[in-house]
């Protein structure tokens, strides 16, 4: 490293014309500068400058390894140049992770960044499963719920509520829609994976009352990811709790019936997680700014 360093003085020293010159340049005292260039000479047994007392000329020897160090150096200034630039403008590879229910928020959210920068490219993996966020090299990851305990930085995006759904012909053209939880109890549901047991436990509270219900369930129908929750109730074969933002529009649009809106069916935090809190890449800093104002609406109290 100290070898590279001398050659960074010596193609300095070149560049500049003399060594008060690149002393300056490169904030040394002339003799730090000096000292440098003679290391280099000692080590390689060669005069690379021929000095007088006004100036000083390269030997041929110093021709040739100037030539290798004005290559070392100008890559150097290259690489510095890219990260200033990673530092300040989008570009290169943004990879982002999710569960797959967040696909299409996430696609909202990040369309006027890609938009607006043309250099910057999107890798976007979607699992329910959580993705290993170092092997993956991950720049930004979406989680929904509580956290385990990591040295990633956590920051809340909002909290997304559950609605519970069910198509308009699971209940029938002439049904009146349930008023109280306990009308949902021998309704058939959909649920996501439960483990082991068979019987689910759902919680609700009154918004206006603050009064609590519990519903027991056996599900008729068990699905380990969400979007095939959302399509499976569509179909009429049962009820499902779903997140607001996935069906609020089939929910306007009259495909799915919103049941027991005065009640408050649970919810789920979403976080944005990055590796570090500081020195963020443009591309995150920008990314993690288009997602806090997407989800601003469902900012946490």
């Amino acid at each position: 490293m100290e070898d590279l360093n001398r050659m960074a003085v010596f193609a300095t020293v070149v560049e500049q014309g003399s060594m008060s010159a690149a002393a300056r340049t490169l904030g040394m005292t002339a003799s730090a500068v000096s000292q440098h260039i003679r290391q280099l000479e000692a080590q390689s047994g060669l005069p690379l400058l021929q000095r007088t007392t006004r100036k000083h000329s390269l030997t041929e020897a110093g021709q040739r390894f100037y030539a290798q160090c004005a290559v070392m150096l100008q890559a150097a200034r290259q690489a510095r140049a890219e990260l200033e630039a990673e530092r300040e403008e989008p570009v290169g590879e943004l990879r982002i992770a999710a569960v797959l229910g967040l696909a299409a928020p996430l696609g909202r959210a990040l369309a006027p960044l890609l938009h607006a920068h043309p250099q910057l490219r999107l890798q976007l993996l979607l699992d329910d499963a959580h993705t290993d966020l170092v092997s993956e090299r991950i720049d930004l990851a979406v989680r929904l719920g509580s956290l385990p305990d990591s040295s990633w930085v956590a920051r809340p995006l909002g909290r997304l509520p559950w609605w519970i759904c069910a198509a308009p012909s699971l209940l029938g053209p002439q049904a009146r829609l349930p008023e109280h939880p306990q009308q949902l109890q021998t309704l058939p549901w959909i649920v996501r994976n439960t483990g082991k047991t068979l019987v689910t436990e759902l919680r609700l509270q009154h918004l206006a009352t603050g009064t609590s219900a519990q519903l027991h369930t056996t599900p008729r129908i068990i699905c380990n990811q969400q979007q095939g929750l959302q399509q499976l109730c569509s179909e009429g074969l049962g009820l499902a709790r779903l997140f607001s933002l996935d069906v609020a529009e089939p929910v306007e649009r009259g495909q799915l019936l919103r049941l027991l809106p005065d009640w408050d069916c649970g919810s789920l935090d979403i976080w944005a997680i990055t590796p570090q809190r500081h020195a963020l890449p443009a591309r995150v800093r920008l990314a993690l700014a288009a997602l806090q104002a997407h989800f601003a609406p469902l900012a946490m109290p």
